[in-house]
Order: structure tokens, then C-alpha cells, then sequence
């Protein structure tokens, strides 16, 4: 039988892995730590990802209030009349809107306003 030799395949995998936590602080970049803060960064990663999405909306809403609130304007009926009169503009495009365009966000407000 043929002998199996892993010292190439071995080195790969810990090259991979050294890239991976390239940066790291300390001994988090010697291989137990570093395997155990990879998988450990990852899993963090897994979870930022969703909180991201989280994130993003709680800024949406607070630029769009911000934008109301001149307007003397609460976001929620603005939210609820904006649904009610069938304006399909989600709050990312809303909270664009109200950074970048203020005229058009007048515009959407009017609307909804008026549909109310």
C-alpha cells in the first residue's frame, strides 16, 4: 500500500488558518488559540450579521422622526397613515429621502396627509 503523507495538507490548513487570524492580539495567533478565537469569531460574525439588519432599520426610523418631528408629526401615525393610503416606500427609502431630499420627502408627507 502506498504510504499517505499529510504534512502538505497539514500546512495548508494551518496557512488558512494564520490568514484567518492575521491581526489577531497576543497568542490568539499561535495555533490552539488561534483555532479556538477562529471559530469563535465566526460564530460572532454569523451573529453581526444578523444584528446589522437590526441596526439599519432602528437608523431608518430615527431619521425619519427626526425628519416628522418639525412637521409636529408622530412616526408611528405617520407609519400607519403611510400604509393606509397605500404609499409603498419602505423606511430605507423613506430615512434616503429625508437625508438627501428633503422636498420629496415633503412631497410623501403631503400625500399622506391628505390621504388621511
Amino acid at each position: 500500500m502506498a504510504r499517505i503523507k499529510r504534512a502538505a495538507i497539514s500546512r495548508v490548513r494551518k496557512n488558512r488558518l494564520y490568514k484567518r487570524v492575521k491581526g489577531f492580539f497576543l497568542g490568539r495567533q499561535r495555533l490552539r488559540q488561534a483555532m479556538e478565537h477562529s471559530d469563535r469569531a465566526k460564530r460572532f460574525a454569523f451573529a453581526g450579521r444578523k444584528q446589522k439588519k437590526r441596526h439599519f432599520r432602528g437608523l431608518w426610523i430615527s431619521r425619519i422622526n427626526a425628519a416628522l418631528a418639525p412637521k409636529g408629526i408622530s412616526y408611528s401615525r405617520f407609519i400607519d397613515s403611510l400604509h393606509k393610503s397605500k404609499v409603498a416606500l419602505d423606511r430605507k427609502i423613506l430615512a434616503d429621502l429625508a437625508l438627501n431630499d428633503p422636498a420629496g420627502f415633503d412631497a410623501v408627507v403631503a400625500r399622506v396627509q391628505a390621504a388621511s
